[in-house]
């Protein structure tokens, strides 16, 4: 079936202009000073709760003392598709040292009733042509992600060294040993010739920091640690019966929240949505997968998929290029294809970007007029509409949150004007002086994604050569060759959003990572060298490039309200949620990468060999 645009409000119905003064005055009333600094970190009082796993129990096992050629840290997408990677390059002797108690990463923490990837899972989903396994819908149950995450892991034979319900507690580099010596909770004593950095940008959950937090007397838990013993239900059937009786307020109106407010209002007694900035949710079709199209797939067919979708949701389409992913991501890209056919295609950079615009505003403009055709209060419907630009916050689709907000048990908490929640008391919280008491708070407040790197990777000391920190080494921004090593780190590679390209599609983006990192990693075990690093001067000159030519996100700081897109508004800091991406784009920046590959040197690197001895 072909694509169609949507139906979006003509621009001259609208006063664009009003319309971008409205998003700044949006803006502005809901900042607040401290950027990230407003939550609080899952540690003190609640690292218990947040380091332990609810949903395994934790195996006793001998203390590992040994040495080895890779340790991944991270058992993600990103710690998975490294290790696929470092498996095909015939690179055997690594392990995962990993928190959780299987593979998945946030796809094994999170388990809240309703979860489900929000962007087409046969582009989201690595390796569906490799396992032979397709999605059972467009959208993806969380338990379904997890199980593929465990269907790579099993398929590759990670699970035999994984190291599962361990943190990483110090990487120190020993230049005597020519390896990193890793300290874990469990007392392991590890020497890894090289590391590969996989802790993913949604790691470590953060808890709003409202005034009295700690003195809630009632039960709390952070979404990405759901207590079903509490709520009822469970991970794969979320019946939460247990709510019968019970008052519960969640904390933020993001990706996570509009999944689970639904449940939440089905079932509890009484709902408190606690909204700071609304999210823009759209309609969510999700067909089961059609046996007669899966069939019909030819080979190389997921990546011609991913690219549709990075073109559809990034470039922009080409014309007679089709949508095949149809849905909020590629709205607006999509629309514009389907009146350039009729109009005729733009000339030149500056009249493609003023239509991208004015679209972007009459997509939103839809949104809004969505929100008033469900919700049924006028004040309720006002306070729900999404203010922004359509890349401010997440594009999200759930066809049953704004149907929740017309039950009699659900109220929504606009906190926008005082910036958050007064304070939290003993019994419940306070807003605008009234005291609301509740049984329950769940924080949907998300992780620590742009914060500061000891923060989102919770590990204490890293240190490369001489003791240098990395923590100090990039506190004035990223520091990298390719966004893969940086000087002074020797054989550590990261992965994430950092300094490179940038696609669409998450796991897709990390495995080229790992397969890049598996390449430098083959040539030097191939080779006999005991290390490799930049040289400064290869990596200034990938910082001057990557800055010279990076995505300009500048307009996040000044048109967007705070979350973690812009560091919760915090202009004092340069840090966007995707890094520092490659300006040129993907296809040039995997072309550059490859070019380099391609050399067969090493090029810009500091190698060392091991000293043979008579």
């Amino acid at each position: 079936m072909t694509c169609q645009p949507t139906k979006v409000p003509p621009a001259e119905e609208l006063d664009i202009p009003a319309i971008r003064e409205r998003y700044n005055q949006e803006r502005v009333r809901r900042l607040r000073p401290g950027g990230g600094n407003q939550y609080v970190r899952a540690d003190g009082g609640f690292a218990e709760a947040y380091e332990a796993d609810p949903h395994m129990p934790v195996v006793p096992r001998e203390t590992v003392d040994e040495e080895l050629d890779v340790a991944i840290l991270g058992g993600g997408f990103s710690g998975i598709m490294a290790g696929v990677h470092l498996r095909n390059a015939g690179v055997d002797t690594f392990r995962h040292i990993e928190h959780a108690g299987d593979f998945g990463g946030v796809w094994y923490w999170n388990r809240y009733p309703g979860i489900q990837c929000d962007n087409d899972a046969y582009c989201y989903l690595p390796l569906l042509e490799e396992t032979g396994w397709m999605p059972s819908k467009k959208f993806s149950d969380g338990y379904e992600i997890q199980e593929h995450c465990a269907r790579i892991a099993t398929k590759y034979g990670f699970y035999d060294r994984a190291l599962f319900h361990t943190l990483v507690r110090s990487l120190k580099w020993d230049e005597t040993i020519q390896r990193w010596r890793i300290e874990t909770n469990r007392g392991d004593a590890i020497r890894a010739r090289f590391v590969v950095m996989c802790g993913g940008p949604l790691n470590k959950p953060k808890l709003p920091g409202i005034p009295g937090i700690r003195d809630f007397k009632g039960t709390l838990f952070h979404t990405a640690r759901w207590d079903y013993d509490y709520t009822g239900g469970e991970w794969r059937n979320p019946v939460l019966n247990k709510l019968a009786d019970k008052r519960v307020a969640i904390v933020g109106t993001g990706a996570t929240a509009i999944q689970a407010i639904p449940y939440l209002a089905k079932y509890a007694k009484q709902l408190y949505v606690i909204q700071r900035t609304p999210s823009s949710v759209d309609e969510r079709p999700n067909p089961p997968t059609d046996p007669d199209w899966a069939n019909s797939l030819q080979p190389g067919w997921q990546y011609e998929r991913q690219k549709n979708f990075h073109d559809g949701a990034v470039n922009g389409l080409k014309p007679s290029q089709p949508d095949l992913i149809c849905d909020i991501w590629t709205e607006i890209n999509r629309n514009m294809a389907a009146e350039f056919e009729c109009e005729g295609w733009p000339q030149n950079l500056e009249e493609y970007a003023a239509k991208r615009a004015e679209m972007d505003v009459r997509v939103m403009e839809r949104m809004r007029r969505r929100v008033e055709s469900i919700v049924e209060d006028d004040q309720t419907a006002e306070a729900l509409k999404p203010w922004f630009m359509f890349n401010c916050k997440r594009p999200l689709s759930n066809d049953h949150y704004y149907p929740a907000f017309n039950q009699p048990n659900v109220k929504l908490i606009d906190v926008s004007d005082t910036r958050g929640v007064e304070r939290m008391t003993e019994k419940g919280f306070v807003h605008e002086g009234t005291e609301y008491e509740i049984d329950c708070l769940v924080c949907a407040s998300g992780f620590e994604v742009t914060s500061d790197l000891e923060k989102r990777w919770g590990i204490r000391t890293i240190e490369g050569k001489d003791g240098l920190s990395l923590y100090e080494y990039w506190a004035d921004g990223y520091r990298t060759l390719h966004g893969t090593m940086a000087h002074n780190f020797p054989n550590q590679f990261f992965t994430g959003y950092v300094q490179g390209g940038f696609f669409a599609t998450t796991t897709h983006q990390f495995s080229r990572q790992g397969y890049h990192i598996a390449h430098m990693i083959k040539i030097a075990l191939d080779r006999g060298l005991t290390s490799v690093e930049p040289t400064l001067e290869a990596q200034d000159q990938w910082v001057k490039l990557i800055r010279e030519t990076a995505i300009d996100v500048s307009y996040l700081q000044r048109e967007c309200p705070p979350s973690y897109f812009n560091n919760d508004g915090d202009t004092s800091k340069n840090r966007w949620y995707l890094g520092e991406s490659y300006g040129p784009g993907w296809d040039a920046f995997e072309q550059l990468v490859a070019d380099w590959r391609a050399s067969g040197d090493l090029p810009g690197m500091i190698v060392k060999a091991a000293e043979v001895t008579a």
